[in-house]
């Protein structure tokens, strides 16, 4: 496992749980928003720790987690893309033998991998990227994509019996209100979509969008209404 950072602590990547996040090195798009260009197109381990990541090896990871037994309830596994790595049921399996939840991240084209998993019983909560409509998502994700593997990966997650949810990053130019009814068709029934405004005062994978304009709330909100015909719930998350 190539671990490109680590978050100590947070109260909002793992709904209810307090949780440390395990960032993976590597991802498979090229997001033109993705504002963790260092995971995606590593430069040098320095960068990393100058945006707030403290890049570890797996041994000083280890010896965190157990420092942190009673304190932290769960770890975060994102990224990068985190189903990348082969290794990962055996790395998770080592987290879950600490006594720690696990909560994966994952743009879903590895479903052979969630099914995995989720057959092992190694994940507790999965969060799903939904970028773009199908029909539109290379363009959003910056390169080919099989869309077949995301559809199939939707499925999986829906019929797990986990808490789950799905998210979309909303950028004005990839994504317009008319993407809402597509989008949402596609995850019908899901239980949660979770709308993110994009954040354009960071670096990004596409420096091109940086200091771009977002949405309003009220334009959110509008999108939001459009999901809650397809997800039990859809909300703006700031």
């Amino acid at each position: 496992m190539v671990i490109g950072g680590l978050e100590k602590l947070t109260l909002l990547d793992y709904p209810e749980h307090l949780a440390a996040i395990i960032f993976t090195q590597g991802c498979n798009f090229r997001c033109h928003f993705c504002y963790n260009p260092l995971l995606v197109l590593p430069r040098n381990g320095s960068d990393n720790k100058e945006k707030g990541l403290s890049p570890l090896s797996p041994q000083n990871l280890f010896l965190f987690l157990r420092e942190r037994i009673g304190r932290l309830e769960g770890v975060v596994i994102t990224g990068g893309e985190p189903t990348l790595h082969p290794d990962l049921p055996e790395f998770i399996k080592d987290i879950k033998d600490l006594g720690y939840l696990v909560k994966l991240d994952s743009n879903g084209t590895n479903p052979k991998m969630l099914e995995r998993l989720i057959a092992a019983q190694l994940i507790d909560y999965i969060a799903m990227d939904i970028k773009a409509p199908f029909e539109r998502y290379e363009e959003v994700a910056g390169v080919p994509v099989n869309c077949d593997n995301l559809q199939k990966s939707v499925k999986i997650i829906k019929s797990s019996g986990l808490p789950y949810e799905f998210r979309t990053t909303v950028v004005p130019g990839l994504l317009a209100q008319e993407d809402f009814d597509k989008m949402g068709k596609a995850i019908e029934g899901a239980s949660k979509w979770y709308l993110q405004n994009f954040k354009s005062d960071t670096d990004l994978v596409n420096s091109s969008y940086q200091g771009h304009k977002a949405y309003t709330n009220k334009e959110m909100e509008a999108f939001a209404t459009i999901g809650k015909k397809y997800a039990d719930l859809c909300e703006v998350r700031n």
